[in-house]
């Protein structure tokens, strides 16, 4: 059986209750909630009973139990996550401007989570898993950058497979090394999954049948699009499947993306027929924004079959 592993920050969110431009004076704030990207998508992955596991990093704290209880209760293998005594664990305060945009302020590079490094348990995890997931923003940090490009080339070489989520800031791009190492990711992928824009990242044109073509070329089996309120895209060989937006009301939007892939590649793993796959990822990403926190709305197939009904009704 596949056991997807992933690699990178578990940290808390905490939200202010009003919405405007940051932190220049007193909020009233809700959580801590569970949260990192690498986490978002595991823990969903581990709600729909596909074997999975997290390498990371967090304090021996309050936030880092809140996070360690949500992903062995969702079925996440925890052994990988290294408890640091006297660090804290990560977390990021998000406030939401009037026209959706949010503004962060993160505590990730000095907490526990930025000073990620191999261990037995790591290394061990890696031996043990069949797919690992890559997230681009892993190498905005060169140790964590380094971490995952070495489990990405031993489970290749295992025969494993491979699912890649640029999932960057565009200001990332030109970090010192960020291309190179998002091209080296790319070669090694069978799954494909950006956001929007990011389809572009490694093609200037913007043809977007060009694009998947010359993607689809290079050896990659499946390359999904996320449009975010547009819908999602499948893409392979001689296939092109449309997911439709669901209408739902946004509370929370963050985590949406992680949550869609988290259960995409659960289905993909498992042979799923694509447009079925396609569609119950679609409806993960739309519940996921109805709930507050960013893991608050990673779904079981129960739930995404209910949400699916309502729609049809």
């Amino acid at each position: 059986m596949n056991k997807v592993l992933t690699i990178g920050e578990v940290l808390v969110e905490i939200v202010a209750t009003t919405r405007g431009n940051g932190f220049l004076a007193a909020q009233p704030l809700v959580g801590p909630f569970p949260s990192g990207a690498p986490a978002i998508f595991i823990d969903q992955v581990g709600k729909l009973g596909t074997p999975c596991a997290i390498i990371s990093r967090v304090g021996d704290d309050d936030f880092g139990r809140v996070n360690l209880k949500r992903l062995r209760a969702d079925g996440v293998d925890v052994s990988g996550i290294e408890i640091a005594a006297g660090e804290s664990t990560g977390s990021a305060f998000v406030r939401y401007r009037e026209d959706g945009s949010r503004a962060f302020v993160y505590n990730i590079r000095h907490a526990a989570c930025g000073k990620l490094r191999p261990t037995a348990a790591s290394e061990a995890l890696i031996e043990s898993c069949t797919h690992l997931h890559v997230m681009g923003s892993a190498f905005s940090a060169p140790e964590l950058g380094g971490m995952v490009m070495d489990a990405a080339r031993r489970i290749k070489a295992q025969g494993g497979t491979i699912s890649f989520d640029p999932n960057l800031r565009p200001e990332l791009l030109d970090a010192p090394g960020m291309r190179a190492a998002l091209a080296a990711v790319l070669a090694m992928t069978d799954l494909f999954m950006p956001s929007g824009e990011e389809l572009f990242l490694f093609d200037a044109g913007r043809d977007e049948p060009a694009v998947i073509a010359a993607l689809l070329d290079r050896g990659i089996r499946t390359v999904v699009v996320k449009r975010g309120a547009g819908g999602a895209s499948l893409f392979q060989r001689g296939l092109r499947v449309d997911a439709k937006p669901l209408a739902v009301e946004e509370v929370d939007p963050t985590g949406a993306g992680d949550t869609f892939g988290g259960a995409f590649l659960s289905l993909w793993l498992a042979g799923s027929d694509p447009a079925e796959a396609l569609r119950l990822a679609n409806a993960a990403g739309a519940r996921a924004v109805t709930r507050l926190g960013p893991m608050e709305g990673t779904s079981t197939r129960a739930e995404l079959d209910a949400l699916l009904s309502e729609q049809k009704g």
